[in-house]
């Protein structure tokens, strides 16, 4: 499981309550972009709509040796999960102040997959105190 991106916000700005792991749609030459190491998920979030959810913000560099064709950085991609999955997040995510984060990508089986976190948001004391016991 070798991590391609992670997201290191996460972590500071969220207590992680729940984890989740799933698929997500790509195109060939977001896939090649990736395997180049070219991803950023640090302004990413993902959203339930429509009984499926979404990854926005995520940010996939244009392959270098691409056509026209080539994908849109930003573009809204598609994350695969069990329809029983999707409800508990949806649950989980309609309390306030809780919200979908994206921990890493990841290769597994010569797919990419997304660790999905339900996290609650951390107040400024809380982030201070994590780092005091760091230290």
């Amino acid at each position: 499981m070798a991590d391609i991106v992670t997201n290191s916000k996460a972590r500071r700005d969220y207590h992680i309550l729940e984890t989740f792991e799933a698929g997500i749609v790509l195109r060939g030459t977001e896939v090649k972009a990736l395997r180049a190491g070219k991803g950023q998920i640090s302004e990413a979030f993902a959203r339930v709509e429509n009984g499926e959810v979404y990854l926005y913000n995520a940010h996939i560099e244009e392959y270098a040796h691409g056509n026209l064709q080539n994908h849109q950085p930003k573009a809204v991609r598609k994350l695969l999960l069990h329809k029983s999955e999707i409800r508990k997040l949806f649950e989980l995510a309609a309390v306030k102040g809780q919200a979908l984060v994206p921990l890493s990508l990841y290769w597994k089986k010569g797919r990419v997959k997304v660790a999905l976190a339900v996290g609650k948001g951390k107040a400024q004391f809380d982030k201070r105190q994590d780092l005091k016991e760091r230290e």
